[in-house]
């Protein structure tokens, strides 16, 4: 992990947040190369989800809502908290079910009895910090899908089965945050809640966790490193008649990527309890008029991030070909899926110093960066400068040398397959796009 975490700052796509003043609580923010990698992880989730599915749309709900849904869902309660511990000598605090043993794993020393501690991270609203001001930061996104049932039923003439997906940002007050951005104290979510009748529950329930297992494989995550695990009865949440966690086999162990859950009817009915609107269906042919089951798909994008980088990782020692320079040097490589790729195109010129090189170079880059995310980079030699585009998991780079001018045609560089041939400049567009699709 010291590795991945040494190259997501060195590349620009992962910083400790507040850096200059220390840091901040584990928290992280993602630089120019991370931001454009998780973008491309949230299209591929929300492309998945409203293109490639039937009947799923979107909705963006506010983070500050009422706190009267963190009653209602029961986030309040001491079903929403970790049992934390404190070690009597150093102080340091830990959920106790990250302790191997009932000893400190920092100093040894003896550690308290547990108590409970709520996640809910505190905040008010308005100009005055008094009880009746008090709100949340949302703990998870799927609550404002369930207040908003009603609103998205009704306005967009849905009929059961149907689906609400949204990506939004998410606060929880973790008592034992780490391993890079894996747990974090704000992070981003993918959820989806899929509506259905009680008695298909089960069959859509398959049918979401093979569909989300394909969606990791489809992205080129290896599959060996995915498993899944059925959640036992005494480890489920309080609203969960069944769970499976998806699983990747991370550096530091087999931690959960993605969690598939029947909520049953358990939200809808609690939120109509509490706020006393009826949140049933109507079955227009029947009559019949139910609190629909709930199928769930969570998964947080950070995470997702963390997966792809992970897997994408690769270390080749002694270089690779004769065009690089590398003959002893470790080569550092990311083979990420063309969709999820921060950079698809890397256009150099063979060296900086000739005039007519560079300017068509530059003419080659503004012929392309309107239609693929491009990067110029004439820093250094040709040989390290297609390494430094391996790093960061370029798919194409394009030489500009000294037949350019004569021929009117590039090389372009495959990263996987080091494959090198010449492209006429007025094919280049399409034969990308070409590369892209395949």
């Amino acid at each position: 992990m010291q590795k991945i975490v040494s190259l997501a700052k060195r590349r620009g796509f992962v910083f400790l947040s507040s850096e200059i003043y220390g840091g901040f609580g584990s928290c992280y923010d993602f630089g120019p190369l991370g931001a454009e990698m998780k973008n491309n992880v949230k299209n591929a989730w929300r492309k998945e989800m409203t293109r490639a599915q039937e009947d799923i749309v979107l909705l963006d709900a506010a983070i500050l809502m009422s706190p009267k849904i963190w009653e209602a869902s029961g986030h309040l309660s001491a079903g929403f908290a970790d049992e934390l511990v404190e070690c009597k000598k150093c102080h340091h605090r830990f959920r106790k079910d990250f302790l191997k043993g009932d000893k400190c794993p920092d100093c040894g020393g003896e550690t308290t009895l547990p108590r409970k501690f709520n996640l809910m991270m505190k905040t008010f609203v308005g100009p005055l910090e008094e009880k009746s001001s008090e709100t949340y930061l949302r703990a998870e996104t799927c609550q404002g899908i369930y207040v908003n049932f009603n609103n998205v039923l009704n306005s967009m003439r849905l009929k059961i089965p149907f689906g609400v997906a949204q990506i939004g940002k998410a606060f929880r007050n973790e008592i034992t945050p780490g391993n890079f951005i894996f747990r974090t104290r704000e992070f981003e979510q993918m959820e989806m809640q899929w509506f259905c009748r009680p008695e298909t529950a089960d069959k859509f329930f398959e049918y979401w966790l093979k569909t989300r297992l394909e969606w990791y494989f489809n992205l080129g995550i290896k599959k060996e490193n995915i498993r899944t695990r059925e959640v036992q009865k005494g480890d489920l949440a309080h609203y969960a008649k069944r769970a499976v966690d998806i699983e990747y086999k991370f550096p530091f162990g087999w931690q959960e990527i993605e969690g598939i859950h029947n909520r049953g009817d358990w939200d809808l009915s609690n939120h109509a309890k509490y706020s006393g609107q009826d949140l049933r269906y109507s079955d227009e042919a029947s009559g019949e008029k139910y609190f629909p089951y709930i199928i769930e798909t969570s998964v947080g994008a950070d995470r997702s991030f963390l997966t792809f980088f992970v897997d994408a990782y690769a270390e080749i020692k002694g270089g690779r070909t004769k065009t690089t320079e590398a003959t002893k040097e470790e080569e550092i490589m990311l083979k990420l899926h063309k969709d999820l790729a921060p950079v698809k195109i890397a256009v150099l010129p063979l060296v900086k110093n000739k005039p007519e090189l560079v300017k068509q170079a530059k003419e080659v880059y503004q012929l392309l960066k309107p239609h693929f995310a491009t990067q110029y980079d004439d820093a250094g030699s040709i040989g390290r400068r297609y390494r430094r585009q391996d790093e960061i998991g370029t798919l194409l780079a394009i030489t500009v040398d000294f037949d350019t001018s004569k021929k009117k045609d590039v090389t372009l560089r495959d990263r996987d397959s080091m494959k090198q041939e010449r492209v006429k400049i007025k094919d280049l567009l399409k034969t990308i796009r070409e590369r892209m699709e395949n």
